[in-house]
């Protein structure tokens, strides 16, 4: 028992580093996985050309945003949501089966705004440099 003190345990615990990421962005990268593979295994042609880029898991784990991007653009995001939530039980299924919490959180769905903002910003500076180019 002498080797067991709280000191000890403490000490041992600071020095190992423990874990880099929060517990939350740690259960949003393991939730962008298994999303990604059911979302194949699902086989719903209004998902062929999506990708889950980011999900942002709350602390408590309740609930989780689901961002997405498509080659639909932002003309296909209401389909492709709707489609999501059609298949909302099956995917929330795949994860509690699949990780191991005391619960699985709510799955909400929205497109990725920062891809496409940086979508646009890269057209414009697109645009820029031709017009510079022709001038």
């Amino acid at each position: 028992m002498a080797g067991r003190s709280r000191s000890g345990r403490a000490g041992r615990r600071g020095s190992s580093g423990g874990h880099r990421y929060p517990r939350s962005a740690r259960v949003g990268q393991t939730l962008k996985e298994i999303i990604a593979d059911e979302l194949v295994r699902i086989g719903d042609e209004r998902l062929e050309f999506v990708t889950i880029t980011q999900i942002d898991v709350d602390d408590e784990l309740n609930r989780a945003h689901v961002m997405f991007d498509s080659l639909a653009g932002e003309e296909g995001d209401a389909v492709i949501v709707e489609a999501l939530d059609e298949h909302r039980v099956r995917l929330q299924s795949s994860i509690a089966r699949q990780i191991r919490a005391k619960k699985t959180p709510i799955l909400d769905f929205r497109p990725d705004d920062v891809i496409r903002s940086a979508e646009r910003i890269d057209e414009i500076l697109r645009a820029d440099r031709e017009r510079d180019q022709n001038d």
